[in-house]
């Protein structure tokens, strides 16, 4: 199945369920307009508080294009959302596993938010030990022939996807919290995400 993906910040545990099936030919949605408030520079984390959203700023250039949207770095926004990241899962079953190349991450120099987001994708992936393929798109269209994903993923809606209950560090105290992002799951499941994401059935 074709289907057209909008390129996250390390997205949800949805995203990675269409992402990762193997029969869906993956192309990702580069020329779209810059949609505020979404998983585009924004992340959903499980803090010691409840959930807890890391947001890559954006520069205000006039530019709309996802492809030219530019990070601000007025403020050390890498060295927060790392901090967050820590705080919130260095006591989860296999962080100290993975902390090296998570880090990697917030490591990595660019001004394109495209190029920011691809990156940390790889580095998952490689976590994950899977090499999924996919390719960009050249040009914007509004009612594409592949299964058109883009709008699919809310930040502020329920997700349409059925996913099981797995142990998260705080939901003793606080419940469980579904379609976080990858990394929660991650590091909270380890090895087992994989089996985990292909488990997940879209509604």
């Amino acid at each position: 199945m074709e289907i057209l993906l909008p390129i996250f910040y390390l997205p949800p545990i949805s995203w990675f369920s269409v992402f990762l099936k193997e029969e869906n030919e993956i192309t990702f949605e580069q020329n779209e307009n810059f949609p505020k408030q979404t998983y585009r520079n924004r992340c959903n984390i499980y803090g010691a508080n409840g959930k807890l959203s890391l947001i890559i700023p954006i520069s205000h250039n006039g530019k709309r294009k996802l492809s030219e949207i530019q990070i601000s770095h007025r403020e050390n926004w890498q060295s927060l959302h790392w901090k967050s990241i820590k705080t919130a899962y260095q006591s989860s079953p296999y962080f100290e596993f993975y902390e090296n190349r998570l880090e990697e991450i917030f490591q990595f120099k660019t001004e394109a938010l495209i190029d920011f987001n691809l990156n940390a994708l790889k580095i998952i992936q490689n976590i994950l030990k899977t090499e999924k393929a996919y390719s960009l798109n050249s040009e914007y269209v509004k009612n594409p022939p592949k299964v058109d994903f883009r709008g699919k993923f809310s930040a502020k809606q329920h997700p349409e996807f059925e996913m099981e209950e797995y142990y998260q560090t705080f939901s003793e105290k606080m419940g469980f919290l579904e379609d976080l992002s990858i990394l929660d799951l991650i590091c909270n499941k380890g090895p087992e995400s994989l089996t985990y994401l292909r488990n997940i059935k879209n509604k």
